[in-house]
């Protein structure tokens, strides 16, 4: 015999999983008795939010799936932002939630909330199971629709009396068929072909790369065929890291916050071929000009993206690794002419901005930088939401590494949690946050988490007592009414650092940084730099 519990860790098992995010409560306690016995190594984190966070950073850093589960009612609803978050960035994850017993559903008792309605808006799929014996084929389902196509995040609700139930035996299903679900991964080869035409027709083609490359484990495809075509590249925010940063052919993340270099070459472009990029409004501001101004070649593994924010000339829906394929094989040897490659060159070297300091102050860009070349090749960057999220994205120089943040749904807190999934992901690799006081404030509870896993996680706070990219907005549009965003000298974050245990210090000059950063990176044990910037350091040059 069998428990509902015992299958759910079984199915866990089956599917490769080895770590899970989570915090107990009494509806998912029976999966949790049955966790105590396998090998999979549960993270406690302090807040359900966190273990959604915490499973998107291990996703983006291993390329598999991430888990996180939580109770029924409060532990359900906090792990909403953490889905949603996911969801708008394309993270594959599993949900798992505990509900209260199915004879008690729909009776507003003790810690019931209907989550799969509550979530419906923001999961690639979600099952309130109804059955003991349907687990085996959900969870199957649920891993495979988590990651195929455009991968996303899927909730499983599962009412304590079915983790109860006793089965005679467990057999996890072989193969996945599900009706309707058929996700197309080789484009049309009559609209490859009229991409290539394009193409080869194009003066000024730019590539606009976004997430869905990295998603798909295309990045180097990517990097061939620019080099091939030389067609310039480049990123949205969630695409920094398709190619290195001190590429030739790379130009930077574009839109609102991007680089100069990035926007004009997509002014001056005859063509734009879109790689797995929704691109919203921060990226580009006025997309209804864009498809005017070029043609537009839209490749997305999800048809519901091609055309939505960008006119489209030619779309074409497909795995971003097949049709790359395609368009490497069919291109023939087709380069860009000299004269878009010198001007591409120009506008690279123009726009060299020069970067102002303040006396007793760190300059947080030119440390970001720096911060580049003293990690390893393969370091991977957590960055928060708001300026320090900008300078991050365009002044840390990727080369074999990640970039990790949250782009579509801007999450303030994201940056520590989704620290430590890539940290128990990738655990030979150096992890590094960078956040502001104000969003380090709204998931610092974590640093328990960090302290109680011996995790080597290295955090840079920038302190400019500011909710920074707000307060920057009240300058611009609000004639400088600061509402509700002066933040004061405390806490005191060295003091609480070593509440936790874990070593820290606090700084005021680059010099001074540099120095423990030199020193910090070295070590195997955790750090918190508390880094203090003046407030009027702007978002962007």
């Amino acid at each position: 015999m069998i428990s509902g519990a015992e299958i759910i860790v079984k199915c866990l098992e089956a599917e490769g999983v080895d770590t899970v995010f989570g915090y107990p409560g009494a509806t998912i306690c029976p999966f949790y008795d049955s966790l105590y016995d396998s090998n999979i190594k549960h993270v406690l984190v302090r807040q359900e939010q966190n273990a959604a966070h915490a499973a998107s950073g291990y996703a983006r850093a291993c390329m598999k799936p991430g888990v996180c589960v939580a109770t029924s009612g409060p532990g359900a609803t906090n792990l909403i932002t953490g889905i949603a978050t996911a969801y708008m960035d394309s993270i594959p994850m599993i949900a798992i939630t505990g509900q209260v017993r199915s004879d008690l559903l729909g009776r507003d008792v003790f810690q019931e909330a209907d989550i799969t309605g509550a979530c419906e808006p923001f999961t690639k799929h979600s099952y309130l199971v109804e059955r003991t014996a349907d687990l085996p084929r959900i969870f199957k389902e649920a891993f495979h629709i988590a990651t195929t196509g455009r991968p996303g995040p899927v909730l499983i609700d599962i009412p304590q009396d079915l983790q109860e139930n006793m089965l005679e035996s467990f057999e996890y299903p072989k193969t996945v068929d599900i009706k309707g679900y058929k996700p197309n991964t080789k484009g049309h080869s009559v609209q490859v072909q009229r991409a290539v035409e394009l193409i080869k027709k194009a003066k000024r083609p730019v590539i606009v790369a976004g997430g869905g490359v990295l998603s798909s484990g295309a990045k180097l495809k990517l990097q061939k065929f620019a080099e091939i075509t030389q067609i310039p590249v480049l990123s949205t925010m969630m695409g920094i890291g398709v190619m290195p940063s001190d590429h030739p052919l790379y130009l930077g993340m574009l839109g609102t916050h991007g680089r100069k270099c990035a926007n004009t070459a997509l002014h001056k472009t005859d063509l734009t071929i879109v790689c797995g990029a929704r691109l919203g409004d921060r990226a580009i501001a006025s997309p209804d000009q864009m498809g005017t101004r070029a043609k537009v070649i839209h490749i997305d593994i999800d048809p519901a993206e091609i055309g939505k924010n960008v006119k489209t000339t030619v779309p074409i829906v497909g795995d971003m690794n097949n049709v790359l394929k395609q368009l490497i094989n069919d291109i023939d040897g087709f380069k860009i002419n000299d004269e878009w490659d010198s001007e591409v060159k120009e506008l690279k070297a123009h726009f060299q901005s020069k970067i102002s300091t303040f006396e007793g102050y760190v300059e947080p860009r030119t440390l970001i930088n720096k911060l580049s070349f003293m990690l390893k090749s393969k370091a991977i960057l957590c960055a928060d939401v708001g300026q320090n999220q900008i300078w991050c994205a365009n002044n840390f120089r990727i080369r074999e590494g990640r970039f990790l943040t949250t782009g579509g749904m801007g999450t303030m807190g994201y940056s520590v949690p989704a620290a430590i999934g890539a940290k128990m992901a990738r655990k030979d690799r150096d992890v590094v946050v960078v956040c502001g006081d104000g969003s380090f404030q709204m998931s610092l509870n974590e640093l328990s988490t960090i302290a109680q896993n011996n995790l080597n996680i290295k955090i840079i706070v920038m302190r400019n007592q500011r909710l920074g990219m707000v307060r920057e907005l009240q300058d611009k549009i609000y004639n400088c009414r600061h509402s509700a965003t002066i933040l004061n000298d405390k806490p005191d974050f060295v003091a609480l650092a070593k509440a936790y245990g874990i070593d820290s210090a606090e700084v005021s000059s680059n010099e001074e940084a540099e120095k423990f950063v030199k020193n910090i990176v070295e070590s195997d044990k955790p750090f918190v730099l508390v880094c203090n910037v003046h407030p009027d350091t702007p978002s962007i040059l």
